[in-house]
């Protein structure tokens, strides 16, 4: 039995504090037309989320009391423009250098499309092109298949820097 408990205790400090305690979601400063908001998101239900579908924009979920690991980014991570998801160990990774790039997860390795930076506007710029921001697409939401109300989803890409669109380019983060 005390085996048992030391094995428990042991555990729980096992499960890194970057996992649990510093996780953060990233979310559009605009709510466009889901109250709850829309974070980034890994397509895909939770742990079931499926690496190789990329990332969209996703009704935030701060309602369930915690971070879901499909949109949980170590922030410690952020502050050196490394945009990580660890429950996946992947990161944020631009499918080019171009606008209209989609947002795909690799295994990190510090490549140019996965170094990401924020800048003093709010913007989530892609440094090997500042003039590239993290945009949610615009139009009508697409709902999903969960979530009361059902959740909505919007795509990700990377667009030209535009004050214009500034309701679909402006970021935060949150525990």
């Amino acid at each position: 039995m005390k085996k048992l408990l030391a094995i428990i205790i042991l555990s729980l400090f096992l499960i890194t504090p970057s996992q649990a305690v510093n996780n953060v979601e990233i979310y559009l400063l605009n709510q466009l037309d889901d109250p709850r908001g829309f974070c980034i998101d890994i397509k895909g239900h939770k742990l079931k989320a499926k690496n190789n579908r990329g990332l969209q924009a996703h009704t935030c979920y701060p309602y369930q009391g915690e971070i879901s690991p499909d949109q949980g980014f170590n922030s410690l991570k952020l502050t050196n423009n490394q945009f990580i998801l660890p429950s996946f160990n992947v990161c944020m990774e631009a499918s080019s250098l171009k606008a209209s790039a989609n947002l795909k997860l690799e295994k990190c390795d510090r490549n140019k499309l996965q170094n990401f930076e924020w800048s003093n506007k709010d913007e989530i710029r892609l440094i090997s092109n500042r003039k590239l921001c993290l945009t949610v697409g615009q139009g009508q939401s697409k709902k999903g298949g969960g979530g009361t109300p059902v959740h909505l989803m919007r795509n990700l890409s990377l667009e030209l820097c535009n004050k214009s669109l500034n309701s679909y380019q402006a970021w935060s983060v949150r525990k």
